[in-house]
């Protein structure tokens, strides 16, 4: 048994065992049935009131290597294994706003684990199974001259000497023109997240084309950047006086630092 699905389980037993919950949800790779070791364990959690504090709840799972309230407000948790888990923690009163999701990604049956009025699961059973695509005139030379905005804009600031700010903005652009590829390929099972298996969905001449426009050493870039970003946040951590999590330090340097650049 995966890590992961060790975690779901857990997670599920203390949804059904905390009576302030109202109902709860998963989602992402293991409900759609094609979760393996490198994916992560997402859920939002309903509570009858007020949550509760959420890191406290999330020690209940069992041991981690951090905790972090990532930019759009869920929490993410670091299992040991490296293993990522997101919790989006709400009220009861929010699962409506379920029914406005682009779409459900995983059959309904999979993605609830706890509905104790029946709400959630006809808020998810409105949703349709894929998101709407572009499909009139209009829509695609909007997706494709969002495309041009941002390579236009990398070009600027590169050619100002922003690096930085313009591999910041190809990411943008790659992201549209992933889009556009799909779009013209007919390949748009992995539409709201274009680069998700893209070298499976996409024949392999357009994938080694996108290839060469991105950067040519990937695996190399990853340890690169957490060799330097290590670096830097234990500065900041010195500056500012918090403690670094050594779990997790220790964990990401025996997963990149250890072993040969690929």
């Amino acid at each position: 048994m995966l890590i992961q699905e060790r975690l779901i389980a857990r997670v599920g037993e203390l949804c059904r065992a905390d009576p302030r919950l109202t109902a709860a949800l998963t989602y992402g790779s293991f409900a759609a049935g094609r979760g393996d070791a490198h994916s992560d364990v997402e859920f939002w959690l309903f509570f009858e009131a007020a949550p509760p504090d959420p890191d406290g709840w999330l020690d209940g799972i069992g041991p981690r290597l951090h905790v972090v309230r990532n930019e759009f407000g869920a929490h993410v948790v670091i299992f040991p294994g490296l293993v990522r888990g997101e919790f989006h923690v709400a009220t009861a009163a929010d699962i409506p706003s379920v029914a406005t999701w682009p779409a459900r990604g995983a059959p309904a049956s999979r993605m609830v684990v706890l509905d104790r009025t029946g709400e959630l699961r006809r808020a998810l059973d409105a949703l349709p199974d894929r998101p709407a695509l572009p499909a009139t005139a209009a829509e695609v030379a909007e997706l494709c001259g969002r495309f041009a905005n941002w390579l236009l804009l990398a070009h600027h600031v590169a050619s100002r000497g922003e690096l930085l700010r313009a591999v910041d903005a190809l990411a943008h652009a790659h992201r549209h023109l992933l889009w556009m590829v799909r779009l013209a390929e007919d390949r748009t099972q992995h539409w709201l997240t274009p680069s998700r298996a893209a070298e499976t969905d996409l024949p392999p001449e357009v994938v080694a084309a996108l290839h060469r426009l991105t950067a040519p050493a990937p695996h190399t870039s990853i340890i690169e950047t957490w060799r330097y970003g290590r670096h830097r946040w234990e500065r900041l951590a010195d500056r500012v006086g918090f403690a670094v999590p050594d779990a997790l330090f220790a964990a990401l340097d025996g997963l990149l630092l250890a072993a040969p650049s690929r």
